[in-house]
């Protein structure tokens, strides 16, 4: 289940625009193997208050387009894609059925921005900032060239199969 809020005015949040995130949800989550209940909260917030968060959490005084916070920990060298197959969750991990992943924070004026600046769609730039979240919930990074190209090729795979194009 996703849970949304929104805590922000500059951009209309629609039902179906929040059908659409929870569609990429489903479907990025189904793609690493997680076939199981789950549970993410996305809270959807200006640049300004992205950057207080940033600034609070990671001591970086800037805006960002999406913020991660994992519930989960995963071993360093576990292999991303075969991540849920071989692992049992304990109860610290559920809420009820549901497997609680974590956290998204997404600044919906900071995704306008970068649509326009890197000419693709507002809805392809959401969608791939929720993919991209999603797979840090699942344990990816991009601190390092290696991970990062990892991370890069599994978003563009997510994408192009759910057939959303630049």
């Amino acid at each position: 289940m996703l849970y949304t809020e929104n805590r922000q005015d500059k951009i209309e949040v629609t039902e179906n625009f929040i059908e659409k995130i929870t569609e990429v949800c489903d479907f990025a989550l189904k793609e690493e193997g997680v076939n199981v209940e789950y549970q993410i909260s996305l809270l959807f917030v200006d640049n300004e208050e992205i950057r207080e968060i940033n600034n609070e959490t990671r001591s970086i005084d800037r805006e960002t387009d999406v913020l991660s916070f994992p519930m989960l920990d995963f071993e360093e060298n576990k292999v991303y894609k075969d991540i849920y197959l071989d692992f049992e969750f304990d109860e610290t991990f559920k809420d009820g059925d549901e497997l609680i992943l974590g956290d998204m924070v997404l600044s919906l004026e900071k995704a306008l921005e970068q649509s326009k600046e890197y000419g693709h769609s507002y809805d392809r730039e959401v969608s791939y900032l929720v993919v991209h979240s999603i797979l840090h919930l699942l344990g990816y990074d991009h601190m390092i060239d290696k991970d990062k190209l990892k991370m890069r090729k599994r978003e563009e795979e997510i994408l192009n199969k759910l057939d959303i194009k630049r």
